[in-house]
Formats: C-alpha cells, structure tokens, sequence
C-alpha cells in the first residue's frame, strides 16, 4: 500500500482543491486563499503561486525571517458520483515566505516551508514526518486518475459489477438483477478501490490488488485486463 507520505504527496501534486490558510489573516472573499498552481521543491516546501494582490501576498511579504505561520487544507473529492465522495483531506503547515522572481508578472510566489503534515483518507489517519514527505515521491497514475476512473464507471460498468465475483462471502448474491452497483472510486499503482452500493442505500468498499505495482497506463490496462478476467471465471 502507498505509504502515508506518498498519499500526501500525490493529494498536493493532483487536482485536488487546495487553500492556504494564515491565522488571523482577515481574507474577505474565500477564493483569495486557492492557489493557481503549486509544486514541491527538492528540499520538500511547497511552492504556491497567487495573484500580486492577495492577501496571503501581501501578509507574506510584510513578515520577517519565519515568524508567518500559514496551513495548506487538501480536500481530494472522488471524480465518479459515489456516496460518500470526499476521499481524504490532508493538511501542511510551516512557515511562509515570499519569493520574488519566481512567478509571473502580476503574480507572486509563496513558499510555504513544511514542518508538519497530516492525512486522513480512504486508508486512515496518519501523522507525516517532514523529511519522509520530501523523500516521497506521487503515484505514477495521479495525472491520470480522474479521467481513468470516469472512463471505468462510463464505459465498463458492466466489467465493474463482474467485480463482485471476488468478494466471496462478503455478498451472497449471485443474482445480476441483484448485484450491488460497483463505482471505481480510487486508483493507484497497487490497485484498484470500488464502492459498492446496496440496494438499500448502504456501501462498503473493497480493494482489488495488481498482482504487482503499475508504473504507467499501459501496465494499468494489463492489470485490470487480469483482474476482470479473473471476475470472469
């Protein structure tokens, strides 16, 4: 399974909606806190690009050595309608600096230099350690995901529900009319995560496994070609 760093890291490097919160800042519109862009640097600080004007900016710009204090909330939402849908959130604080140069003209980039990290996703809730979030590296398959698991749930419903086959005694049905809906609802290179939902509304989830991990799409499409054929069977 990915490591908690590493799902820290492939939430900061996705698409994920991101706002950067700074204690006490008074910021009267909520979009002034969301990033247009944002990366990691070799050392593990975030780098997070905004508008000259903004608040965050300005606040960063004013403050001396490290004394500003600032939080990156992470809220990854599942890109298929699924119950449930929020994935995971995760959060980075540190210390926050302004780096001229770097951006645009008309914008401005923020470093946001990490000292602790948090996440809380489909895996559980862990602490992440600095140097282990430096050292991660995001999963293969994050650019990717979205589109991948809106084309499962579009154009392959059918394979996805041959997916109850492998749950064994966890649903009795063997009953197609009957099967709990199968919703792909996360992907990464170990595997596949899928929601089923009941049709009394309840849900669980399971995980499929590649028989090893995936480092691009065309090892995914091998993958889940084995993984549907052993539905199959």
């Amino acid at each position: 399974m990915p490591s908690a760093a590493e799902r820290t890291r492939t939430l900061v490097q996705s698409t994920c909606s991101a706002a950067l919160v700074v204690p006490g800042l008074d910021v009267p519109c909520p979009d002034h806190l969301l990033p247009s862009s944002r990366s990691v640097g070799p050392d593990g600080d975030l780098f997070l690009e905004f508008p000259a004007g903004s608040p965050v900016v300005r606040a960063a710009t004013r403050a001396q050595g490290d004394e500003l204090t600032a939080v990156l909330e992470l809220t990854d939402v599942a890109p298929v309608s699924v119950p449930h849908r929020i994935r995971g959130r995760a959060w980075i604080s540190g210390w926050l600096t302004a780096v001229p140069g770097l951006a645009q003209p008309g914008r401005m980039m923020l470093r946001l230099e990490t000292a602790e990290a948090y996440i809380d996703d489909l895996w559980g809730a862990q602490d992440v350690e600095p140097d282990a979030f430096r050292d991660a590296a995001p999963d293969p398959l994050v650019v990717h995901e979205a589109e991948l698991l809106q084309h499962l749930h579009a154009a392959h419903g059918d394979r996805m529900g041959m997916l109850c086959a492998l749950l064994g005694e966890r649903t009795a049905c063997d009953c197609a009319a009957h099967r709990p809906s199968a919703v792909p609802v996360a992907l990464d290179r170990f595997g596949l995560r899928v929601r089923f939902v009941e049709e009394q509304g309840s849900c669980f989830d399971a995980r499929f496994e590649f028989p090893e991990p995936v480092r691009d799409v065309a090892e995914l499409r091998r993958a889940m070609y084995t993984l549907f054929e052993a539905a199959s069977c």
